[in-house]
């Protein structure tokens, strides 16, 4: 050493000490870093490891994906599956020191490049392209100032059923439909006349309107039926409405905001009796060139206005809102003319028809409004953000008289009413509801011409038939169930629903195409029908539909299979039927087979259906059938 210090010189020493001092401080400091990023610490200056913790249960779970911890993930509760989740790669999630991303191309299929990103050994890919490529399913979400992705295989999910199914319970998860708020419907009429109601006046028959397949519109029998059928089970499921009353031409106990009516001059509000009602009512005598006599309402909290109605000339009653649109006033017209519907300078208007009788008027102002400001040439209504903020006051115009004024939550029942008296109203004389449009199914189909009937319409009818039958004991709606049997048993060329598959199992067509479709929702949709039918009817009178409800599940039970594709189902079997590539159902169909299956799981014991069941349910979290 002597020798080594006698020959370097000792500036040359310094340097090298100072070189070996620096290289030490950077590895401790990259050290201390490491560490920090690995156990964060928290706002009181403790390590947190439960990131790493978390990572690692994580990895541990990944090796059995059916057990028990996908089963606790699934039962956890939503405010522990909102978590923030685990800090990784540092402090705030950035990104680790070290780690370095590269671009990188990735060729796909040897046919087109996706610009991707490397780290190591590891290859990241957009999720835009995994989305489309994959058709997967993702987001990010904020929880407690975190962001975290969100990836799902599908994007519907499916409903516990309740309890076991019965004729008169909540119809599958019909609960949670709103027929009247999609955009193929382009509103819920007014021009249908009056029959039966489980009200003490005739209710009118308000039911949806459909542009499925036209921008004419049209009433469509399976969309009239959801209607109703989503109404009940609303009723049965949902806390009873908040009811606020405005006029009754009665006495007024002290709970009830009392009626205040403004009439112009040359105008008439007067209280009479009617001997058909046993009460007294409001009778108006108002020129229609007039303001018009108002009864002042002022509520923000409810939208659904009903009251009983009878006209001696024409005339109209408008309802006036303030809307969230700069808190603009907008107009719903109640005309006596068969119009269906017009918009024009923030008047709306609906023809209710002559209601030269006693009837009640019940109307969804909120989805009236957006109907209204919606309204277009096409087949879909137009989106529009515009809501009512107030229900200002109702106006009366003509001669007539009104009785029974109300704002409430909710009136589900006159909603299924309105769809059960239709149905009885429009049921021809061979026991179906004719589609008065042309359907095109797709290529290879020959056309169905306006007149058509559907399985599907004919099973959804009767269901919603039986539940009025068992609210009502009016055997009206039971002979019209009955008499929507006769189509099921006609083939499809002799204008029924009936098709035979191999000839030896008969299926019931929601479409019945030329060469037949075999669409599996709307053949179940029928079964259900069938079964509430003859489960109501009794042995006498629901043999038929006895008969034809067994032959349909033991077709069901046969050809079940053949709509499994082991990571899916199938729609149709026109790939049989035309030669051609499946019709896959998109996710909202297949969850409608797995909701349709968990029903009839629980009227038939046969376990087939339960095996379907858990197997097609799986099929939404990514579980495939096994490879060869």
């Amino acid at each position: 050493m002597r020798c080594l210090a006698a020959r370097v010189n000792y500036k040359t020493l310094i340097v090298i000490c100072v070189l070996f001092t620096l290289v030490t401080l950077l590895l401790w400091n990259r050290c201390s870093s490491d560490r920090a990023a690995l156990f964060p610490r928290d706002a009181n200056g403790a390590f947190r490891a439960e990131g790493l913790e978390k990572r690692a249960a994580a990895s541990e779970s990944d090796g059995d994906v059916n057990g028990p911890a996908k089963q606790q993930s699934e039962e956890a509760s939503p405010q522990e599956q909102q978590k923030a989740p685990p800090v990784v790669g540092g402090l705030n999630g950035n990104k680790a020191p070290g780690l370095k991303y590269e671009e990188i191309d990735c060729l796909v299929n040897e046919e087109y490049t996706v610009k991707g990103r490397r780290e190591g050994a590891e290859v990241f890919l957009p999720f835009s392209w995994v989305e489309k490529y994959f058709e997967v399913y993702g987001k990010i979400a904020q929880y407690d100032g975190y962001d975290r992705f969100e990836f799902s295989h599908s994007y519907s999910k499916v409903y516990a059923q309740r309890a076991p199914y019965h004729p008169d319970g909540v119809f599958m998860s019909f609960e949670g439909y709103n027929v009247e708020v999609r955009d193929r419907v382009k509103c819920i009429s007014g021009v249908e006349g009056q029959r039966f109601s489980f009200s003490p006046g005739p209710a009118s028959l308000c039911v949806p309107l459909s542009t499925q397949w036209g921008p004419q519109g049209y009433f469509y029998p399976i969309q009239i039926a959801q209607y109703g059928l989503s109404h009940y089970s609303k009723n049965l499921t949902e806390k009873p409405p908040h009811v606020e009353v405005y006029e009754t031409a009665e006495e007024r106990d002290q709970s009830n905001r009392p009626g205040e009516w403004t009439v112009p001059k040359g105008c008439s509000i007067t209280t009479v009796p009617d001997k058909s009602r046993f009460t007294n009512v409001k009778q108006f005598v108002v020129p229609e060139n007039s303001e018009g006599a108002s009864l002042q309402l002022g509520n923000s909290r409810d939208f659904i206005i009903s009251f009983d109605l009878k006209f001696v000339t024409n005339g109209s009653v408008s309802v006036v809102l303030e809307t969230t649109e700069k808190n603009q006033l907008f107009t719903v017209h109640y005309v006596t003319s068969s119009q269906l519907i017009a918009f024009k300078d923030r008047s709306i208007t609906y023809g209710i028809g002559p209601r030269t009788s006693w009837s009640t008027l019940t109307r969804d102002l909120v989805t009236d409004l957006r109907k209204g400001v919606g309204l277009s040439n096409t087949k879909a209504v137009k989106q529009t953000k515009i809501m009512p903020r107030r229900v200002v006051r109702l106006v009366a115009k003509g001669k007539g008289f009104i009785d029974n004024v109300t704002i409430s939550t909710t009136a589900h029942m006159a909603a299924f009413s309105a769809a059960s008296d239709w149905l009885v109203r429009n049921q021809d004389e061979k026991g179906g509801w004719p589609i008065m449009v042309t359907r095109k199914l797709g290529e290879g189909f020959r056309s169905l011409d306006p007149g058509w009937y559907s399985a599907m319409a004919q099973g959804q009818a009767i269901s919603t038939l039986v539940r009025a039958y068992l609210l009502t004991k009016d055997h009206a709606f039971l002979s019209s169930a009955l008499r929507a049997t006769a189509p099921y048993k006609l083939l499809s060329e002799q204008h029924g629903v009936k098709a035979v598959f191999m000839n030896k199992h008969d299926w019931y067509e929601e479409y019945p195409t030329s060469p037949s479709s075999f669409v599996l929702n709307g053949f179940m949709y029928s079964l259900i029908g069938l079964y509430d039918l003859k489960e109501t009817a009794g042995e006498k009178l629901g043999r038929e539909a006895k008969l034809l409800y067994d032959r349909g599940m033991e077709s069901l039970k046969a050809m079940l299979p053949l709509y499994d594709t082991g990571s899916g189902t199938i729609y149709d079997l026109r790939h049989f039927a035309l030669g051609t590539s499946p019709n896959l159902a998109r996710w909202d169909y297949h969850t409608t087979h797995i909701n349709q299956l968990q029903l009839i799981s629980t009227i038939d014991e046969s376990s087939v259906f339960k095996e379907f069941f858990k197997r097609w349910k799986s099929y939404l979290k990514g579980s495939r059938a096994k490879h060869n």
